[in-house]
Order: structure tokens, then sequence, then C-alpha cells
């Protein structure tokens, strides 16, 4: 099964393309120049240089979420325009158990997070063993003082991965907690980790419709929490 993967959920972009579990090619930029300008032409770029064809690919992966609600959006939009014209089936893949896919290989508690802002992260846990990963919690914007609470009930060992690696390592060494750090090429977000997260989709029967793709936030915009308060305040 051939997946072209995107990752736009941060700073760093990537595209990849996959045969099974195998990487055929994998574009990754981490320049700070906007995802609308560089994606598709990495994408392009990628499938000229690997002899391959958009039509080639099965599956069109995504991650869809949480993260940066510009970079989700605009990740979402390209999948939708890769995917429509040959019907391709889509793997809208959660940004965090993707980026747990390149810790699979060390067996552990896995910690993936993303800095959210305002003392919180998105967040979520796995076990990873013999190369797979079991889930245990679902995606969510956390407290970095309610996680710090909640993994130093586990006693064990904390595999870090993600752009909030750094935050969450200060507060679980505060904390007491064991903490291991992945390597600086594999702590950011990656399109091999989609288009893992997208191979689990696809054995499970969950793909979709290039229509049915949506991004997933887990929090609310700015704008909207700023409009929640105003409603509130004008209440009051």
């Amino acid at each position: 099964m051939r997946i072209l993967a995107l990752e736009t959920s941060a700073v760093t972009a990537s595209v990849a393309v996959t045969e099974d579990e195998k990487l055929l090619a994998q574009y990754f930029q981490n320049s700070g120049l906007t995802h609308s300008a560089t994606l598709m032409p990495m994408a392009t770029a990628l499938l000229e240089n690997t002899g391959l064809k958009l039509e080639e690919m099965d599956v069109i992966a995504v991650a869809t979420g949480p993260g940066s609600f510009t970079g989700i959006r605009i990740g979402v939009a390209a999948a939708k325009g890769l995917a429509w014209p040959g019907d391709k089936p889509c793997a809208p893949c959660s940004t965090l158990e993707s980026m747990a896919w390149q810790c699979a290989h060390l067996d552990g508690e896995v910690c993936a997070v993303m800095d959210a802002r305002r003392n919180q992260v998105y967040n979520a846990r796995f076990l990873a063993q013999d190369g797979n990963l079991t889930r245990l919690t679902p995606d969510r914007a956390v407290g970095l003082d309610e996680l710090t609470a909640e993994v130093e009930k586990s006693g064990k060992t904390q595999i870090l991965v993600g752009d909030g690696t750094a935050l969450c390592y200060n507060a679980f060494e505060a904390a007491g907690i064991p903490t291991r750090r992945m390597p600086p090429n594999l702590v950011f977000q990656t399109a091999w980790g989609v288009a893992r997260a997208a191979l689990r989709l696809a054995r499970a029967g969950e793909l979709v419709p290039a229509g049915r793709l949506s991004p997933q936030y887990h929090r609310l915009s700015q704008a909207e929490r700023e409009r929640l308060e105003r409603m509130g305040q004008n209440k009051s």
C-alpha cells in the first residue's frame, strides 16, 4: 500500500511516500516559511524525484490535529485537493499518535506533547511495545501541572516526543519523573509518522473519503475564547 502523507501541524512541514512500513522518500523543512508556500512544491518535487505519480498512491494521509490552527487547515485542504481528482481514500491522522510512532521501536510509555501555550500542552500517552502502540489516553489539551501529576502516578520512565518536549522535560525532572527525550532528528512531527498512523487506520478499515476530512483542534481558537469572554462580561 502506497501512502502519500502530509504534516503541517506546527512550525515544521514534511511530505513522505511510504510503501507499507517502508519509507520511500521524505522531504522535511524547519525553516519557518509558511506551509501555504512550501507544502505543495515539496509534494510535487518528492513525487517527481522518486518517479512516482499521484495516481499511483493508494491513500492520502494528513495530520488533522491537534496543532496550529492555520497549519492544520492548510494540510487538510491540501490533502483534499490531492485526493479528490482520483477519489482517493484519506487517512485523518492524530498528530500526537503520528509522533508516537517515531518511538514505537522503544519499549515503554510514550508521552507525545505539543506546546499549546497558556501553560497547557496538547498530549496523548501511549505504551510502545514490540514495535506497536497501545493508546493510554485520548488526544487532549491538558494543563502542564495536571499532566505532570498524572505521569508521576504511573511511576514509569516517560519517553518524550514533540515540540513540547523541553517544556515537559523541565517539569518532569523537577517532579523527579524519570524521562527520556527523543534526539533532535526525531523529536519533531514528521510525515513518516503520519504515514505509519495512516497504515494502522487502513488496516483497521478506518479510511474516509476526502469530503469527511476535517481539522481536530481539541481547543477553541483564541478568537473564539475572546468572544466567549466578551459575552460573559456583557452578561455580568
